[in-house]
């Protein structure tokens, strides 16, 4: 399961699916899925949108691209399913969560911690 999740932080941006991440883990897709969830908390793909949204945040704040280009550089393929998405980890949209300001120079392990969305509490 390490591995297969290793796999989803180096490759967020990529076309992952289930198959090829349970070829990594050396398990059934089923097994895999329902292990996953058991080990971590959640299904291999919220955990999947929930980085690329935890990339896209930083990006926001960090950056000055435009909304469509990070929403394409963290791996999703369309606008709306990022915005939901954003909308739903987050609880703002990306527009809003951008008007925050940037980001304050500290170092990363503090970043991380202060931006990353909770998965507690949420509906499975």
């Amino acid at each position: 399961m390490l591995r297969a999740r290793d796999a989803m932080d180096r490759e967020f941006r990529s076309e992952l699916d289930v198959a090829a991440l349970a070829r990594v883990a050396c398990v059934s897709q089923a097994h895999f899925i329902r292990t996953f969830k058991t080990t971590f908390g959640e299904t291999p793909h919220r955990y999947l949108q929930r980085r690329r949204v935890e990339r896209a945040m930083y990006l926001l704040r960090s950056t000055n691209d435009g909304i469509t280009d990070i929403c394409m550089q963290v791996g999703f393929s369309s606008l709306g399913t990022f915005g939901r998405t954003f909308t739903d980890i987050v609880g703002e949209s990306p527009t809003r969560y951008r008007t925050r300001g940037r980001l304050d120079v500290v170092p990363s392990c503090f970043v991380k911690a202060w931006i990353r969305p909770s998965s507690f509490g949420e509906a499975p």
